[in-house]
């Protein structure tokens, strides 16, 4: 196998592997809680769900530091056009799906136009793209080493900025100024309704997020000029050893916080994704091929990560829309099902690990037929 299989392979089981979870995490089965490591953390804290979403954000920085080699022969112009198109396609994407499917239900299940007025603006594929979008523009004009410090200068500058703006206590729910400002621009109609008025995808902090995606960024381009071998990946176990430590002692004066997306959460993420992938490229090396074993399982997943997360996104929406009763047919199938097979979190996590099936046998089918549906 080459090097630049190898590579990629790696980065498809990275890639795999956080959208399985992610369908996991946002399938917990009605009628009883997930258990607790599929769960966000409440408000400060965190979970192995929490690692989810910034895994992803570092991916998509890794995919850019292979896929910027296309850029070579083309203008500035056409660069940042294909940049551009790439980000309003992904927003764009993640605001319809928000507004999917663009009705709703009233008190007596009649169907109603879901009004423009009450539509979320920000959302999951909405962060990736602004993400993909600043880290692209940063890594066109600017060199690899003062990308460091630009993620560096984000993360105290974001910490600064919570602490003058915030009220009270800066970093909680009521008082932090990433709900004010999303208010002040927005409105709280287009707001995701989590812990009363706050989005966990706001506009401002999707700042720190790009710190993620940058550090993937930088560590394809590590990978590139070093290679694989286990003296050139041991630097990105250290630091990330060093950036997890950094995170737990600044969580001390700003708390570890997924929805807030603080800088210590940002470094703590940062520093578990970089012992992480390190490790699937040792592993997916000594597999020796991407269509066996379990590499082959993720890295289904991994071959089209945006248009699976999509269809599992939507087939929930779908099927909490379709009244059945006094409930809905997500309700009655996790009821009469899965709930009746495994009462409690075990019949959730059985609604989960099904549903996520369901989405990698998608996969499989794409992947069966060479369809690869890139944005």
């Amino acid at each position: 196998m080459t090097e630049t299989t190898t590579r990629f392979t790696a980065l498809d089981v990275f890639r795999g592997m956080t959208i399985c979870f992610m369908i996991i995490v946002i399938s917990p089965g009605s009628g009883a809680l997930p258990y607790w490591p599929l769960d966000h953390a409440p408000w400060h804290g965190f979970t192995p769900t929490d690692l989810v979403f910034p895994s992803f954000l570092f991916a998509v920085g890794n995919a850019l530091s292979f896929s910027e080699k296309k850029f070579v022969t083309l203008s500035s112009g056409q660069v940042l056009y294909r940049i551009f198109k790439r980000f309003f396609i992904i927003f764009l994407l993640g605001y319809l799906m928000s507004w999917f499917p663009f009705y709703r239900l009233d008190a007596h299940n009649n169907i109603i136009p879901f009004p423009i007025a009450e539509t979320r603006y920000f959302g999951v594929l909405q962060r990736i793209a602004i993400c993909y979008l600043l880290t692209a523009l940063a890594v066109r004009y600017l060199s690899s080493r003062f990308l460091v410090y630009l993620g560096l200068g984000i993360l105290l500058v974001y910490w600064v900025v919570l602490l003058m703006f915030g009220t009270g206590d800066p970093f909680s729910i009521e008082g932090n100024a990433i709900t004010k400002l999303d208010i002040l621009l927005f409105g709280s109609a287009h707001l995701y309704y989590d812990h009363g008025v706050f989005d966990p995808e706001g506009l401002l902090s999707t700042l720190p997020a790009v710190v993620n995606t940058l550090a993937g960024y930088l560590v394809g381009k590590y990978l590139q000029e070093k290679g694989m071998s286990r003296l050139a990946i041991r630097p990105l176990f250290l630091i990330g050893i060093a950036g997890i430590v950094l995170a737990l002692l600044w969580n001390t004066v700003f708390p570890i916080n997924k929805k807030i997306w603080s800088s210590s959460f940002s470094l703590l993420t940062i520093g578990l994704d970089l012992m992480l992938l390190p490790l699937l490229v040792l592993m997916t090396d000594k597999e020796g091929s991407s269509d066996k074993g379990w590499v082959h399982f993720f890295t289904i997943f991994g071959k089209n990560p945006l248009v699976i997360y999509m269809f599992a996104e939507m087939l929930l929406i779908v099927l909490r829309k379709i009244p059945v009763g006094s409930i809905n047919l997500y309700e009655q199938i996790n009821n009469s099902v899965f709930q009746a097979i495994l009462p409690g979190s075990a019949g959730s996590l059985l609604f989960a690990l099904t549903n996520m099936l369901f989405c990698w046998c998608i996969g499989w089918l794409l992947n069966k037929n060479k369809i690869y549906i890139k944005v």
